[in-house]
């Protein structure tokens, strides 16, 4: 039980804050015209974290580690796609709320796939904490974190999709979405912030 306790806490830890990749997928939740159509980023998204925590656990964690100039080029690539990315949120076209500017599928799965793995602050969070965390366990019980950790991962991406469509099912004035994207993008830029005064 223990692996499973510490997989779920831990990974539940790693992926509430409000970052790139949550609020893209509840914004697909919102702009799509149904949850159906908004599955295409939550499942990309959740697969990208299944094998960032797989290779993770099964030893890229000790390499980057072991190599301080791999975490200082993720350090700069994460800092600079987290300005770039606060940007665009922070002028987002209100009207992509409304259903007018909904993604299409492959770019949905592109998009999703970049602030998944092009999102360096996400690849250290997998890499230096899941991964070393699990060098505790060996055999079954890192099998059993692992999973653990995944499947926290699957269900908040499904779920943030479903609450952005339920979000709007109800009605709620579109000022609230703007409102979340600026909020959005200061936490982001914040994030970069924290990162930029890590590194000096």
């Amino acid at each position: 039980m223990e692996p499973i306790l510490h997989g779920i806490i831990l990974a539940f830890g790693l992926i509430l804050p409000l970052g790139v990749q949550n609020v893209f997928v509840f914004t697909q939740g919102v702009t799509q015209p149904s949850l159906i159509r908004a599955l295409p980023a939550a499942i990309t998204a959740a697969i990208c974290d299944t094998i960032l925590i797989v290779l993770a656990i099964l030893g890229l964690s000790m390499i980057v580690l072991q190599f301080e100039w791999i975490r200082f080029v993720l350090l700069i690539g994460g800092i600079l796609f987290l300005m770039y990315m606060g940007k665009v949120i922070w002028h987002s076209d209100p009207a992509s709320f409304e259903g007018k500017k909904a993604l299409p599928f492959k770019k949905q799965i592109l998009f999703a796939l970049s602030v998944s793995l092009l999102n360096p602050h996400a690849l250290l969070d997998t890499i230096g904490v899941i991964g070393t965390s699990a060098v505790k366990y060996n055999g079954q019980d890192q099998g059993l974190f692992m999973m653990a950790c995944i499947i926290v991962s699957w269900l908040w991406f499904l779920i943030l999709a479903t609450i952005g469509a339920l979000l709007k099912k109800i009605q709620i004035p579109n000022h609230v979405f703007i409102l979340f994207n600026k909020l959005s993008a200061i936490f982001i830029w914040g994030t970069a912030i924290y990162l930029l005064i890590g590194l000096l």
